[in-house]
């Protein structure tokens, strides 16, 4: 994924001589996970979550290639295909957060996922090898520098694809029987239905698991458009190229370096006490990159932005794990994922065209507004009980 965020708006520039077509790849990518959760979530719930998992690796595999040569066709459309397919099978492969929410007790899960996120970092730091690798390969070859990184990936999927086939028993055995894993837990009175009634709109109408969406939609579009703005501010206040990667590697470390004590908070205090405060954060830090002039003020609120994010998507995710059954866990957080991923792909495409019309502070507010909606939100379902709670005091003086 740090290549199809990286090297993605490069090869589309690359493609059309046009950097207002630059977010294109961005957009792709949500697009893919918009499309593709749900119906992975629904593979995963019927037959496992490694076959999810091997089938969007798969995907990825393919699409890795596809995008690779469409830098040696020179073809727009066969770099949009790869990428949609490439997005598809990495998201779809996203199911393996559902399965680390299968394995683990309640009052585990949320660590679990910081366990996960915290993975990434280890993409940030070889996929800069890996580009180097292929910079040199695609020198010596006399092949576009920009294609041959997506040529060496298979490498580094098949590898994960090895790794997912040894994993016995299937997560989604280990989520319905953990009991027989863990000697002293016992299970909730309500015991897991063979066939449970799934429907979207039945899981929206659970308040908590809507606020839960909400939170990380927040997030994630706060994210998507915080990424675009970042460079642009900087480039805007005359700062080099280093300076931006740097700062942007900040914000990548926001994002996943503190997963696991994020994890713990939310398993300790709760998964609201977390993910609120977190949409908070993000809305902070996108202030600080929008309306700051300042390289570090700028660079904070990039790492505010990705802290957030991360403290939103790991509380979000272990509170629907929590509320529903095992056999439509991987649904309910397909889509979670669905509605992030809607989200990424309409900030992807507003915030280039308000920065144009309007300037960065009209999409810095747009920022702070997205991030807003779930804490205001949370005041009205509190309003509401108050209001309740006061009626039913008067009633009974």
């Amino acid at each position: 994924m740090q290549f199809a965020y990286g090297l993605g708006p490069l090869m589309v520039v690359a493609l059309t001589n046009s950097a207002s077509l630059s977010g294109l790849s961005v957009a792709l990518l949500g697009l893919s996970r918009f499309l593709v959760a749900y119906p992975v979530g629904k593979i995963t719930d019927t037959y496992g979550r490694k076959p999810g998992i091997l089938l969007g690796l798969v995907l990825g595999l393919v699409g890795s290639i596809i995008v690779g040569v469409s830098m040696a066709w020179a073809s727009i459309a066969t770099l949009v295909t790869g990428l949609l397919v490439f997005g598809m099978g990495m998201n779809a492969a996203q199911q393996l957060r559902v399965a680390a929410t299968d394995m683990f007790l309640p009052s585990m899960r949320a660590k679990a996922l910081g366990y996960v996120a915290v993975g990434s970092l280890v993409g940030v730091v070889v996929s800069p090898v890996l580009i180097y690798a292929a910079e040199e390969i695609a020198h010596r070859l006399g092949q576009d520098p920009l294609g041959v990184p997506w040529l060496l990936m298979p490498a580094l999927i098949v590898a994960g694809m090895v790794l997912v086939v040894f994993v016995r028993p299937d997560p989604k055995v280990i989520g319905m029987n953990l009991e027989q894993y863990y000697p002293d837990y016992v299970p909730p009175s309500s015991a897991e239905s063979k066939d449970p009634d799934f429907s979207v709109i039945k899981l929206l109408r659970s308040m908590p698991v809507c606020l839960a969406i909400v939170a990380n939609c927040a997030g994630q579009g706060n994210m998507s458009i915080v990424m675009v703005l970042t460079s642009l501010v900087l480039h805007h206040h005359g700062h080099s190229l280093s300076s931006i990667a740097i700062s942007m590697s900040i914000h990548t470390m926001g994002m996943y370096a503190f997963s696991i004590p994020i994890g713990s908070l939310a398993d300790r205090f709760g998964r609201n006490k977390v993910m609120f405060p977190s949409v908070a954060i993000s809305l902070l830090g996108a202030t600080l990159v929008a309306y700051t002039e300042g390289y570090a003020l700028i660079t904070l609120g990039a790492f505010l932005v990705g802290v957030g994010w991360s403290g939103a998507n790991i509380a979000a995710t272990a509170l629907i794990a929590d509320e529903v059954q095992t056999l439509e866990r991987g649904r309910a957080i397909g889509v979670n994922d669905s509605f992030a991923g809607g989200i990424s792909v309409v900030m992807a495409l507003a915030t280039g065209p308000l920065i144009e019309g309007y300037g960065v502070p009209a999409a810095g507010l747009l920022a702070v507004l997205v991030a807003l909606a779930p804490l205001l939100m949370l005041a009205s379902v509190y309003a509401v009980r108050w209001s309740r709670s006061r009626k039913i005091s008067t009633r009974k003086h």
